[in-house]
């Protein structure tokens, strides 16, 4: 973040932070800040065809450095800026979630439990073996317990011999996060920080309203379809789904015998998630090849494809509903996102398919302007990271530390007044496993050289 740069206005901070989201279809990069009122300022955005990716893992190179390029400078040329860090999502079926349990024994009563308790908990977690190739992505805290007690958010300032914690525990492969690197940095950028997509996406599009009464974020990509279920403020499932937006554009192309680009624009242009909703004599006339005698589909029958695809989808977002445990406790139903989400007549397929309410869900709501191109779901992982790298931000300002080294321990009075505030963990360990991946990038960099 602090190598973004300004070039025509002098006012602009170095706070401005640059999300880049690397999907399936897409690469967009957005440039953003926290204005004076709380809210993000949006002063660019570049987008380009996602040419290297497949459902969500890198599988070209070369195509990928050449799309993130793109996206970014024309993001640059927009916000007037030089982009030298970025904030990047990390998404794919590879990403996988499980519930654990860590304990350890504190060797006193007398004294209260305090930070460095709950980072040894965390540290244990990522301690945990893995499948070969996989790696702990991010440690999320659900509940802790004392001594039996459970039921505890924060236990700092508890006395206590035994703590013990829940926690959401997300795993990816080490592989897809190196190719990752290597992209941002052949695009002569540096990676200042990764997140998980759908976390990242949730930022953009719930309130915390939702996220207290159960939510289930639906993010369809072109790829894939990421799911995160919210309860009690805090994420309790996530999964992902190996079919998006693209296979019901395949769907479309081999239902009505015609050409991939054909079968992308009907989809956009008329695509409709409900049959019922389309009649039978709206006829739609494609021009043939060289040629060829034109061909007509009827919108019902290009409705029936793209429906029975959306209910195969939605019902493994139902499956993963309940396998979550909170079928019952999600008061705020559905809310969709991502390029999926610009079909029409999505939410009634989605209500009548799960029967929970649903609502389309668009990043405008944390944004300062009104701009129309950000009220569209396509943009929501892109916003979220941009607010996940402005949270950093404040987060490493306060503690006196760079976007990714951190410095020097705080004055002992600074200690004593954050003493009985929680955090996910120590401010030497800030940000999971990412930190230290971001660390060895270079030594990854230079063996590539050599």
């Amino acid at each position: 973040m602090e190598k973004t740069t300004n070039q025509g206005n002098p006012n602009l901070a170095s706070e401005l932070v640059v999300g880049v989201d690397i999907g399936t279809t897409k690469i967009a990069a957005i440039v953003g800040r926290k204005n004076e009122f709380g809210k993000i300022e949006i002063l660019g955005i570049g987008k380009s065809e996602s040419l290297g990716v497949n459902r969500g893992v890198v599988v070209n190179i070369e195509q990928t450095v050449g799309s993130i390029k793109a996206a970014v400078a024309m993001a640059a040329d927009k916000a007037n800026v030089d982009i030298g860090e970025v904030i990047v999502g990390i998404a794919g079926q590879h990403i996988k979630s499980m519930q654990h349990r860590g304990m350890i024994i504190r060797q006193s009563l007398e004294d209260e439990i305090n930070q460095k308790d709950i980072d040894n908990l965390i540290d244990n977690m990522h301690r945990l073996v893995m499948s070969p190739g996989e790696e702990i992505i991010h440690v999320i805290p659900q509940e802790y317990i004392i001594d039996n007690e459970s039921g505890i958010k924060n236990p700092i300032g508890h006395a206590g011999i035994r703590l013990e914690g829940n926690f959401h525990i997300i795993t990816g492969q080490i592989s897809a996060v190196k190719n990752i690197f290597k992209c941002i940095n052949r695009a002569s950028l540096e990676t200042v920080d990764l997140h998980l997509e759908p976390l990242a996406s949730a930022d953009a599009v719930l309130s915390d309203e939702e996220k207290e009464a159960g939510v289930v974020l639906v993010d369809i990509g072109g790829g894939t379809t990421d799911v995160a279920i919210f309860y009690d403020g805090i994420i309790r499932h996530t999964a992902v789904i190996p079919f998006g937006g693209n296979i019901i554009t395949e769907d479309i192309k081999e239902g009505c015998g015609i050409i991939k680009t054909q079968a992308e624009q009907l989809k956009m242009r008329f695509g409709s998630a409900l049959s019922q909703e389309n009649q039978e004599n709206e006829i739609i006339s494609i021009p043939g090849l060289r040629g060829r005698p034109h061909k007509e589909i009827s919108v019902k029958f290009l409705a029936q494809i793209i429906q029975a695809r959306m209910e195969e989808i939605l019902e493994f977002v139902l499956f993963e509903i309940k396998s979550s445990g909170f079928e019952r406790k999600l008061a705020a139903g559905i809310v969709v996102t991502g390029g999926g989400a610009l079909l029409k007549h999505l939410p009634q397929l989605v209500m009548l398919t799960t029967g929970m309410d649903c609502r389309i869900g668009t990043p405008n709501e944390h944004l300062a302007t009104n701009d129309d191109e950000l009220k569209n779901p396509l943009y929501a992982t892109g916003v979220g990271l941009v607010m996940k790298g402005i949270e950093k931000y404040e987060r490493d300002s306060k503690r006196g530390v760079n976007a990714v080294k951190i410095e020097v321990e705080p004055a002992k009075e600074e200690k004593q007044k954050e003493a009985k505030k929680i955090a996910g963990h120590s401010k030497k360990k800030i940000g999971s496993y990412f930190t230290d991946l971001i660390g060895r990038t270079k030594d990854w960099m230079s063996d590539d050289i050599e």
